[in-house]
Order: structure tokens, then sequence, then C-alpha cells
């Protein structure tokens, strides 16, 4: 077997222990006379795996009882229309930061059903960097500040947590959750999609805090209320079993690597080595401002663009994949989320290097 250091965005690589491991359990999970995929949802079996990855999830987050965690379908995108439907709770207005690609889905989705006050937003640059908190025009009477704390298509990633006195914060984590410690307490609802760093694509985690739910728009499906979700413990309907179990594979493999802390020095050290190698070069260059660049997605740009053919086929022929840009940006981009190894990264350091004295 020869894997690839697989650069994608998402879905995204995963840990090549927890692959192992769900190998190994793919047919009969612990004499349990079947596999994961096999099992009734409310079943005993499945009950303990389920169980468990929520336990680890708050270990790993020190996410508190105040807080529920689901394990949902329908990705991050349904939770654009979620949020709106079970947090207004009354009001008609909310606060949105536009930072790029995905800020943008959230706000179309939520006009749908409030008036939405783009409070700062770096389009006219853009989507760079992140609009300085001192300039933006918050509503204290919204019902809630959304923003994206790394977007993942532009690779640029919030160097602070905002300030909303009192207002909850709203905070889509696709790309950053699991990557660092994060003070859960500061928000009112984190929402992921899980297949960056949770597990398979198909998944999505909301922690909300249980004081914010129990209010929905009228005339609005059960399927869209977190307190039913919350009330059955996810499993109103028949939840992603296998996705729900990997998800929990990887909160293992996440403890016994060191937990969040652990993960977010190696995620700092492997950001800071792929940002040196363009930096240091006039061959290739990033286009987000310094202290806003994310950790997990690194885009970067050749400096002759009819070249970027010949740099994704050599890459590919190296074992490096994935690095295409996302076509509306357009250039590189390196997804380097918890499951990609160190030694990916310093292949693909020694790779641009060897392509630059090549092609230059």
């Amino acid at each position: 077997m020869s894997r690839v250091f697989n650069f994608s965005a998402g879905p995204a690589c995963l840990p090549q222990a927890v692959l192992e491991r769900a190998r190994d359990e793919m047919v009969e999970w612990q004499a349990a006379g079947m596999s994961v995929m096999e099992m009734s949802h409310r079943g005993k079996a499945f009950m303990s795996i389920a169980e468990k990855a929520e336990a680890d999830l708050r270990q790993l987050m020190g996410i508190s009882s105040d807080y529920s965690v689901l394990f949902l379908q329908g990705g991050a995108s349904s939770q654009f229309a979620m949020i709106p439907v079970n947090l207004l709770r009354g009001k008609s207005t909310a606060d949105y930061i536009n930072t790029g690609a995905w800020s943008k889905k959230a706000i179309a989705e939520a006009k749908r059903y409030c008036d939405v006050n783009v409070a700062a937003t770096d389009e006219a640059n853009n989507f760079t960097g992140v609009p300085p908190q001192s300039e933006w025009n918050l509503n204290k009477h919204a019902a809630y500040v959304h923003y994206t704390p790394n977007e993942t298509i532009g690779g640029v990633e919030f160097p602070f947590v905002p300030e909303t006195d009192g207002v909850p914060l709203v905070a889509d984590m696709s790309s950053t959750i699991l990557s660092r410690p994060i003070d859960v307490s500061k928000y009112g609802l984190i929402y992921a999609g899980a297949q960056k760093n949770i597990g398979p694509a198909g998944l999505a985690v909301v922690i909300v805090r249980k004081d914010l739910i129990g209010e929905v728009l009228e005339d609005q499906p059960s399927m869209f209320d977190y307190a039913i979700h919350d009330k059955n413990d996810s499993m109103y309907n028949t939840p992603p079993t296998y996705g729900w179990y990997l998800a929990g594979l990887v909160f293992e493999w996440i403890k016994l690597k060191g937990g969040v802390k652990a993960m977010a020095e190696i995620n700092e050290r492997k950001a800071k080595k792929l940002y040196d190698a363009i930096d240091a070069s006039d061959f290739y260059a990033n286009p987000v401002v310094p202290e806003c660049r994310s950790w997990m997605n690194v885009p970067f740009t050749l400096a002759n663009p009819d070249l970027d053919k010949t740099f994704l086929e050599e890459a590919e022929k190296v074992g490096l994949t994935a690095l295409k840009g996302h076509r509306s940006v357009g250039g590189m981009r390196a997804s380097i989320y918890n499951a990609m190894p160190e030694e990916g990264i310093d292949t693909l350091v020694g790779f641009m290097a060897d392509f630059e004295k090549k092609h230059a």
C-alpha cells in the first residue's frame, strides 16, 4: 500500500491509525457479530459508541453541561438555515461578518429568515484579511452575531474572538474545530461539518447553549428544531451512524496525541514551515495579511501562473495530491488539518524548492 499526502480541503485526509482501526472493525465490531453500519442506532452497542464519542468531544473541548452536543445530518450548509430558525427567538435581525465564500453563503441563507446586518466585510480587499473589530457596526438588538473563524477557500483566519457585549456569538468552525483549544463558554453556538477535522462527510456537529433552544420560527420542519434533536439525543431520526462512529475514533486519536493543546503545537509548527517556505521565495506568494493567515488552509500562487498545471502534475507524481486551489480563486491550496502528518509538510516544502530550482 502506498498512501499519498492528501491536501484536499474536504473530504480531507483521516488519520491512518483511525482508518486501520475502522478496517479491523469493519466486518465485526467488538464481538457484536455485525459491523457498526449494520447496527440499530437505538441498540445497546451503538448507544455506547455514541455516548463515548460525545463524552470524548466534551472532554477535548471542555464543553460544560450548559451546552447540548448534537450530531446531525445535512452538513454545515444546513446550519446556515437552522441557526436563524432556532436563534432569532422573536427578533427580526442578526449580525453577520463577511470574510469570504462561506460567510457569504451563510448570509444569503439567513436573508430568507431575517434582516441581515453585515456588520463588517473585507470584500473591498478581496477577502485577504479580517476587518478590525473597532470598525464593526454591530447591532445591540441583534439575535446573534455570526462569523466564520476560518475561511477554507481564501485561507483567512480570525486572529481574535469577537466581543459581542452579551449577544450570542455563533461560529462556523468547520475548519477550526479541534485544531487548538477553544473557550466554548464565549459562544452561543458552534457548528462544524465533519469532513475536515472530525471524520467523513455526512455529519455535522452542533454545540449550542441550552438556553438558546426551544423557540423556533413557526411552521418549520421538526428536523430543523435543535430542541427536538436535543430531547432525542440526536436520534429523532436515524443518524449517520458510521460517520458518528468514525468521529468517535478521531476523538480517541486526538486524545492519544495529547489533546487539542498538543494538536495546536503541531498545527502551528506545520503552518509555519509552509508559510516560511512561501515567504522565503519570490517564486511563490500567499495573498493573505500575515496576521490573518490560516493554520488549516494555505493558498499560494506561482509567479508564473502558466506553470500551475505543471506544478500540479509533478506534485501528483511524487504523491502530493489535491493541491489545486478553489476554482473561485485559482492557484494552489494546501489544507493541512490535524490528520496531515508533519512529514507531508516537509515533503511539500522540499518539492516546492525543487520545482522552483527547475522552473524559475
